[in-house]
């Protein structure tokens, strides 16, 4: 029997404050170091993509969100060199606590930028997606 194409499933966190969004500089990583994204982490299996950014906020940046007040205001279908991903950005509308580096070993600065004027190192997928998300287009796809 032939095996089924599998995707591998990501959740990345929209939080903004006022015109400002939460970016964290990659380090020490081996993907794309020294850019910029959004906190983010791959599914661990038996979770669902609410879940997982329940748990990405916490391990991340120290903050707690309650699935509730988590909403996907995004969905991007990437294709990779050797793969492909779906890709959920989900926005946070509250949380709880002050953001703040809790993985120094993967992270290097965690700042509030303007949403309007983004960092030019910002990974080109991560961009494309805060652009739909300021636009409300709600799929996208990157890399075909």
């Amino acid at each position: 029997m032939k095996e089924r194409f599998k995707l591998i499933p990501t959740s990345h966190l929209i939080l903004i404050k006022d015109t400002k969004i939460l970016l964290l500089r990659r380090f020490n990583t081996g993907y794309e170091d020294g850019n910029y994204s959004v906190v983010a982490g791959h599914l661990d299996g038996d979770e669902t993509f609410i879940q997982a950014m329940v748990r990405e906020a916490k391990e991340e940046a120290g903050i707690d969100i309650k699935p509730e007040d988590l909403e996907v205001v995004h969905v991007m279908h990437r294709k990779c060199p050797n793969e492909e991903r779906i890709d959920f950005f989900i926005q946070a509308k509250s949380w709880v606590g002050e953001p703040k580096i809790m993985e120094a070993h993967k992270c290097d600065d965690l700042t509030w930028f303007d949403i309007n004027n983004l960092p030019d190192n910002v990974i080109p997928y991560v961009k494309q997606a805060i652009n739909c998300v300021r636009n409300n287009i709600l799929y996208s796809e990157h890399g075909w």
